[in-house]
């Protein structure tokens, strides 16, 4: 998986969120992105989006499924990640463990990865062999082949997965408390990987009664990236993907609305294998397309002020004046579909006391609500934030991602590509609305790890 909840720290989150979803999208350098990505539709309903990137004669095909964990029925958590590892067991055509075999002696990689909203596969890999990659693609689509032979074995590689991400990591733990006491009974709120005792009950036919309902064309978004025009993609869609028939009615999500906490929360954790004390703070957010206006830019912004870098205000705070954290970033986490999370994470110095580093970062805060941004701190946010847009384009496979994720979290090829211009856009009126917002008009969870036994 790429991306889940399951992650060992939280600075990685704030790298993945920074080359995601709106950064990719901007203009500059090399790349002929002046126009947004072509998007059509095959006669089936499958969406396709093509992002040219003529550099190399190296293209990236992604196929993204409109179905994530999120959509798990009760009883069943886990299903769509299980059924990611299984769409790797092979078909009528190739034997199971041999696709990504292929696309190795083919000169291409390839994986895939579960989200809330979504379940994607991808393979890089020399455009002469794009037809290759898509017509393996197009036949597990729809010609999955699964016996207990293969299904049950994969099980117990998924729960080791769990027990090495969830159970053997103090922060996935206390990370999983706290999303649960955010979301509350929303399905966000609970880890993409599944409940262990749900999990060890998924068989077979689980599996394939989730695959025929939602790997279907109309449930489908096919986008590569690369070495490619319109022109050329559009008949070999047509060709591998177009004559799929759709086996399934349309699925219409209906998830429970998020009930955000109704008072502060806090979560402590003792574990013995905790060196050094950790603190994180979650606020309730929205995605980036449930922000009205200019607020999910804004919000890009305030983490990129508040908590971006060395130069951000708590780091200069709190690490560089008085020397009681090791380090501190916070950062919004907007593509999701249903609602989103700003988060601040600190790490005090060693024998440091917790109660002191939150203790300044709320009058950090406070200050922020209080005075506001000034125009030098925005100037840099914004640069920071369009320039990895332009940095990041380097990356076919990124480009692709975040094009991808976009769509699946309820965002458009052309707010994809314009959110550089929605970043310049923001004002320093935009970015205390969005902080008073959300730094002062919502509760909070509160999640403290802390080493040794629980007093």
């Amino acid at each position: 998986m790429f991306r889940s909840r399951i992650i060992s720290t939280l600075p990685y989150i704030a790298l993945v969120l920074f080359v995601g979803v709106g950064l990719l999208a901007g203009r500059g350098g090399g790349l002929s992105f002046d126009l947004a990505p072509t998007e059509f539709t095959l006669s089936n309903g499958m969406n396709v989006v093509v992002i040219p990137d003529h550099r190399a004669p190296v293209v990236t095909h992604m196929v993204w499924y409109r179905v994530g964990a999120a959509d798990e029925t009760a009883g069943k958590t886990g299903i769509a990640h299980f059924l990611e590892h299984l769409m790797f067991k092979g078909t009528e055509k190739i034997e199971p463990g041999q696709f990504s075999r292929i696309v190795a002696r083919n000169g291409g990689r390839d994986n895939a990865f579960t989200h809330y909203d979504f379940t994607a596969y991808f393979q890089v890999i020399a455009k002469d062999r794009l037809p290759l990659v898509m017509e393996m693609e197009a036949d597990r689509m729809v010609n999955l082949r699964l016996t207990d032979a293969e299904v049950l074995p994969e099980r117990d590689v998924v729960l080791e997965e769990l027990r090495m991400r969830i159970e053997n990591n103090p922060m996935a733990q206390l990370q999983s408390e706290m999303g649960a006491a955010l979301y509350g009974a929303h399905p966000y709120g609970r880890d993409i990987i599944g409940v262990k005792s749900e999990v060890a009950a998924l068989d077979t036919e689980d599996a394939l009664e989730f695959y025929k309902r939602f790997y279907t064309p109309g449930n489908a978004t096919l986008i590569v990236a690369g070495d490619i025009t319109p022109e050329e993609l559009k008949p070999l869609a047509e060709k591998y993907y177009g004559r799929i028939a759709e086996r399934a009615p349309s699925f219409i999500r209906k998830r429970p609305p998020v009930a955000w906490p109704k008072a502060d929360e806090r979560i402590v954790r003792h574990d013995k294998r905790v060196r050094e004390a950790t603190w994180t703070r979650y606020f309730p957010a929205p995605a980036y397309s449930t922000a009205q206006g200019h607020e999910g830019a804004a919000l890009d912004v305030l983490a990129e002020i508040l908590g971006g870098g060395t130069t951000g205000r708590l780091y200069r705070a709190l690490v560089v004046k008085q020397g009681i954290a090791a380090s501190v970033s916070s950062w919004y986490e907007g593509s999701r579909l249903d609602a989103g999370t700003f988060g601040i994470y600190a790490l005090p110095r060693v024998g440091g006391d917790l109660d002191a580093v939150e203790k300044a970062i709320d009058k950090e805060v406070a200050r922020l609500l209080e005075d506001g941004v000034n125009d030098e701190e925005l100037n840099r946010a914004k640069t920071v934030i369009v320039a990895g847009a332009v940095y990041a384009r380097d990356s076919q496979r990124t480009m692709a991602y975040s094009y991808g994720e976009g769509l699946m979290t309820g965002l458009t090829v052309d707010e994809i590509h314009e959110w550089p211009d929605r970043v310049n856009e923001v004002t320093k009126s935009d970015v205390l609305a969005a902080a008073r917002k959300i730094l002062s008009g919502t509760h909070t969870v509160t999640g403290e790890l802390l080493p040794g036994d629980a007093p």
